[in-house]
């Protein structure tokens, strides 16, 4: 293995769907919440592993804006083991030299969440290693959207005219402004939809699906999506 990855060109920018924690579960008899707990455990050394390997950074869709539909007791289940997790994340952090970075609409959560949210940006916004980004209470088009408001807010206030707006500067308000687009997006469960995610910011994007379950995925799976994201002829709409 180690071999192999030496002749591999790491992507900048991997972005992951962490999708089949409720099947992984049901496929052993256990609550779905299980197959959440197992599935931040696989967030945990993924991230060590994509730090590991070079990439310098690793989104992952954590929560949508359409998880808020599941059961009451899900969505419970869900804010305390986020609670949970954010402490882990913390030490993890600091201990690998991550960045964390959270994207998506954080004011529909509890305070004490949003101040672990606010902690967790503010304690390792120094570190120099792999910026690590979870989209929490995401939605690519309701990223969008809150993008259109501020612009029209600052075009009413003059701060932005028609004639400045340009891919580049509409990129700037958006939840991911100085985060370089995905090089490699990664969907487990063998699901072929984008699911609302990083809609802008996929344009471009190699796209990799698994069968493989998310609570499952291991540093294998990852470098078998590397390995075919190098077997790829990255064009970027043009012609060679």
């Amino acid at each position: 293995m180690e071999n192999q990855i030496e002749n591999l060109v790491i992507p900048q920018h991997v972005a992951i769907i962490l999708d089949g924690n409720g099947r992984w579960a049901k496929k052993r008899g256990l609550p779905r919440s299980f197959g959440h707990k197992e599935g931040c455990v696989t967030v945990e050394k993924t991230v060590e592993d994509a730090a590991r390997l070079g990439i310098k950074y690793l989104t992952v869709y954590g929560f949508s804006t359409e998880n808020w539909k599941r059961s009451s007791d899900e969505v419970g289940a869900l804010m305390q083991l986020f609670r949970y997790y954010m402490v882990r994340l913390l030490k993890i952090a600091k201990a690998n030299n991550v960045r964390v970075k959270m994207i998506g609409e954080r004011a529909r959560f509890d305070q004490d969440i949003i101040d672990g949210i606010n902690r967790l940006e503010e304690e390792t916004r120094n570190n120099t290693g792999l910026t690590f980004v979870i989209a929490v209470n995401y939605g690519g088009r309701d990223e969008i959207v809150r993008a259109a408001r501020k612009m029209i807010t600052d075009g009413i206030e003059g701060r932005l005219t028609a004639e400045e707006l340009d891919e580049k500067k509409f990129a700037s308000y958006l939840d991911t402004a100085q985060i370089p687009d995905p090089d490699l997006l990664i969907r487990t469960s063998g699901e072929l939809r984008l699911s609302n995610y990083l809609l802008w910011q996929l344009a471009y994007t190699e796209l990799y699906v698994t069968d493989c379950l998310w609570p499952d995925f291991n540093k294998e799976e990852l470098i078998k999506a590397i390995t075919a994201y190098n077997g790829r002829e990255r064009r970027f709409g043009g012609v060679k």
